[in-house]
């Protein structure tokens, strides 16, 4: 009967990372897995949109990326860091870089794109179309 679950929606749903000012750099940039991280606000309608549709990536990519979650408004230092400017803002990191940045509401085969053929497809070796923004984070 799992099978019927899963194909309802109604399987084991993964949470995505919660991250802070605290424990970014070890949950992020120290990732051993790609990240794709969603900076959002509590007064934010769209981010509420985008909550399920993370959740489901974290399930769905479970072992491959790691999602993870960070309120803006709980986290100033890294919201500040990264520039975030609104929310939702959804970016992807590779081995501690930031490589794609999305603003605003997009919905789950959006994200999905970016994640097999921009961010796994760079984890293989192949570079993503247009490169990466290389912005370095670290130090």
């Amino acid at each position: 009967m799992s099978w019927i679950k899963d194909l309802l929606g109604m399987g084991r749903k993964v949470q995505p990372v919660s991250v802070t000012d605290e424990n970014f750099e070890a949950e992020v940039l120290g990732a051993d897995l790609p990240v794709m991280m969603d900076v959002w606000s509590a007064t934010c309608g769209p981010c509420k949109q985008l909550a399920p549709i993370v959740v489901d990536l974290a399930t769905d990519y479970e072992g491959r990326v790691k999602v993870a979650e960070m309120n803006a408004a709980t986290a100033p230092g890294v919201a500040s860091r990264l520039g975030i400017r609104g929310t939702p803002t959804v970016i992807y990191f590779v081995k501690g870089r930031e490589v794609e940045r999305v603003v605003g509401f997009r919905g789950s085969l959006y994200h999905r794109e970016i994640i097999d053929h921009e961010i796994l497809a760079a984890g293989s070796g192949h570079e993503p179309d247009g490169g990466p923004s290389g912005q370095d984070l670290e130090g």
